[in-house]
């Protein structure tokens, strides 16, 4: 329904919408990132015998409810709620944080959910990462931390890209997180869809909702596979 689309494109809603979940989706993937690299790369550098304990760790939240996971968080951000009491009764605060149904219960929410899938393409990557260079510039009398940056980021950065398209991809349209632990103000395009679809029994405007929502993901995977041919052709 072309007039969908029109409406869409005219609706402040809906750009502010998109907006809003392009928003959390890039600062949940960079934070994913931030927390997620030197995880994965204390993982590779981890003895071999430890390795197997620490993937598990990694594995452990997916033997247990996605549902349940999210509301175990509810449990602990809201008002009366463990982190809040725990600190009332140690005298750090005087009143209640307000720490749910806001930006920063939507951001703990999907951060949680979604780390793994950073570390563990980052963890593949950084595993097969051949020391010998990094032996080579400490001959070279490269600092740790210059041959770090100068090495070790560039030879892991399909890593970064597919842990970031992983992260980044499911956030855009992550429906039950904002549901649950966000608020008013972290409406998300996934929330806009199942109204439409299930509470304003608009189907041509749901599907216009989602099919701009698939474009938006398709363009991030596009770069993602223009990035893997190019891999390819200079590995060939």
């Amino acid at each position: 329904n072309f007039g969908s689309y029109l409406f869409i494109a005219s609706d402040t809603l809906y750009f502010q919408t998109y907006l809003s979940s392009l928003k959390y989706a890039v600062i949940t993937t960079i934070i994913c990132l931030a927390i997620g690299y030197p995880f994965a790369y204390f993982m590779a550098r981890a003895p071999k015998h430890l390795q197997p304990m620490l993937l598990m760790m990694i594995m452990l939240p997916f033997w247990t409810s996605f549902l349940l996971r999210i509301y175990a968080w509810k449990t602990l951000l809201v008002s009366n709620g463990v982190i809040n009491n725990m600190l009332l009764s140690l005298g750090i605060i005087s009143a209640p944080l307000p720490m749910m149904n806001n930006a920063f219960s939507l951001l703990v929410g999907m951060v949680y959910s979604y780390l793994p899938f950073m570390i563990l393409p980052l963890y593949a990557n950084l595993s097969k990462l051949d020391l010998r260079y990094l032996e080579a510039a400490a001959d070279l009398g490269t600092s740790p931390l210059k041959a770090f940056w100068l090495i070790t980021i560039p030879l892991s950065k399909a890593g970064i890209i597919a842990g970031s398209m992983l992260v980044f991809i499911p956030a855009v349209g992550e429906y039950v997180i904002p549901e649950l632990l966000g608020g008013p103000d972290t409406l998300m395009i996934g929330r806009v869809l199942w109204d439409e679809f299930f509470s304003n029994n608009d189907w041509p405007m749901a599907s216009s909702v989602a099919v701009v929502m698939i474009l938006l993901i398709l363009l991030p995977m596009a770069l993602f596979d223009k990035y893997q041919s190019e891999q390819s052709e200079v590995e060939a």
